[in-house]
């Protein structure tokens, strides 16, 4: 019988219980800490910038750099998990993470920590690259569904929750408990998983550094170009960026078309499931992230609501995706991703057309439905979405798939900020609204390329068995 103490090496279907219990863990704390920081440090943005006497618009670096680090380098990472293995990639990436979040506590300017946030973001790269990956491992194949359902779980309930959390923090202590918090979880984790991670099958190709370069100059670019766009940059230069991403783009992709295995997983695209499912996550996450960032606006400001308040009454999204997440993660391994995919993001476009629509004098009910749907929808779609992504892969490029399944979901968080600010600048009056608009379209959209897939026959996922 294998035992916490030493790592089972995978030669058969999954790991043991009560090893899968601590592995999948370990890969929770991680995904919780690295996606959570992704949103806290915006709720302390204002508080940085004038303990460290700054100007608040060179405080969105803590931010930025932050994201772009996690853009340049997720692919690549979960490539480099194909080649040396899902488990010392992710442990890596937790241990850098942690150490970069003590360094971020203790920086005293802003170039510290900007410097800190970019180094702590390529750990959270190594964290968010093999996660789905190592999930795929862990868990026999007949469970795949369940275990990427608490995947899913965790990566949208840590999104939707993350500034509700800083909120707190901040209320009992200075902004540097943001990033310290991570220092013991991050501890306890990398012990756990240094005893619990499986050992993965390695490939034998060697790493491309030539395609990991382009691959970081485009997706860096076209996140760069897209988040100056909501930040005031002219139409012009934005066009000049994302044409030269777009040059870039092309010569990796005819690069990657020659390589045995692709850094790009452009071979992974060709498969229609796999296509269609990376379409459906970068629209919906551009709508959740559209959702998350206006409501605060609109229940500040057009219902009075204090902050705190505010934070609370967006609690019932991630309860009601906590709850949906592990049900539609069961519920995948017996039925179609597109049917229950399009019917979550129907109820989720529902949702956030009832919140556009809320009434003046809005109760607290009123508005507790409201989310709870949007988190119902959220919670039904992105589990079985999640294990269409990674089981449409052979298992040797789940390293590839995992990757692509946290770049989808990063462009359409990053489309979704940079809409909210344009569509603020271009509508004071009427912005909170027509954000609401946008993401109930753009909901409906992924629901409509979700349901593509129903098109699809059974056989078209490439990994359908264990290999």
């Amino acid at each position: 019988m294998t035992t916490l103490a030493e790592p089972h090496t995978l030669d058969h279907d999954g790991v043991p219980v009560p090893q899968r219990y601590w592995a999948i863990a370990t890969v929770a704390l991680g995904i919780i800490m690295a996606v959570m920081d992704s949103a806290i440090a915006n709720v302390a943005l204002p508080t940085i910038a004038k303990d460290l006497h700054t100007d608040p618009s060179m405080s969105v670096w803590i931010v930025n750099g932050y994201q772009l680090a996690i853009t340049i380098s997720l692919l690549p990472l979960a490539a480099l998990g194909d080649i040396a293995g899902y488990r010392r990639i992710y442990l890596a990436g937790l241990a850098l993470f942690t150490v970069a979040s003590l360094a971020c506590a203790f920086s005293r300017t802003l170039t510290m920590l900007a410097l800190a946030r970019m180094v702590q973001g390529f750990g959270a790269a190594g964290v968010m690259s093999v996660n789905t990956a190592i999930v795929r491992f862990i868990y026999p194949q007949r469970l795949l569904g369940r275990g990427i359902g608490i995947n899913a779980l965790v990566v949208a309930v840590s999104a939707a929750i993350g500034p509700t959390i800083a909120s707190l923090i901040l209320a009992f202590g200075n902004w540097p408990w943001l990033f310290a918090v991570n220092v013991p979880f991050g501890i306890g984790a990398l012990v756990i998983g240094m005893r619990a991670l499986p050992h993965t099958p390695r490939a034998r190709h060697p790493f491309d550094y030539g395609a990991a370069s382009l691959s970081a100059l485009t997706f860096g670019l076209v996140i760069a170009s897209i988040d100056a766009l909501g930040h005031g940059e002219t139409f012009i230069l934005f066009g000049v960026e994302i044409l030269v991403a777009a040059l870039l783009g092309g010569f990796l992709v005819r690069r990657e078309r020659h390589a045995r295995v692709p850094l790009v997983p452009v071979d992974l695209l060709r498969i229609p499931m796999f296509r269609l499912s990376v379409g459906t996550s970068i629209c919906s996450f551009c709508a959740q992230m559209l959702a998350l960032v206006s409501l605060p606006f609109l229940l500040q400001g057009a219902h009075g609501y204090s902050a705190v308040a505010t934070g609370l009454l967006i609690t019932p999204w991630p309860i009601a995706t906590g709850i949906a997440a592990p049900i539609a993660g069961r519920l995948a391994d017996r039925y179609p991703a597109g049917l229950l995919g399009s019917i979550g993001l129907i109820a989720f476009a529902a949702g956030l057309l009832a919140l556009a629509f809320l009434p003046e004098h809005a109760r607290i009910l009123d508005i507790a439905w409201r989310m709870a749907l949007a988190g119902l929808g959220f919670g039904l779609f992105q589990s079985p979405n999640n294990r269409a992504i990674i089981n449409a892969a052979p298992r040797e490029r789940s390293g590839g798939a995992s990757g692509m399944l946290g770049t989808a979901r990063l462009l359409g968080q990053t489309t979704g900020a940079a809409l909210v600010a344009l569509i603020f600048a271009r509508l004071p009056e009427t912005g909170t609204i027509v954000c609401l608009y946008v993401a109930a379209g753009s909901a409906l959209a992924a629901a409509g390329v979700s349901g593509l897939r129903l098109l699809e026959p059974p056989t078209a996922s490439a990994a359908s068995s264990p290999r």
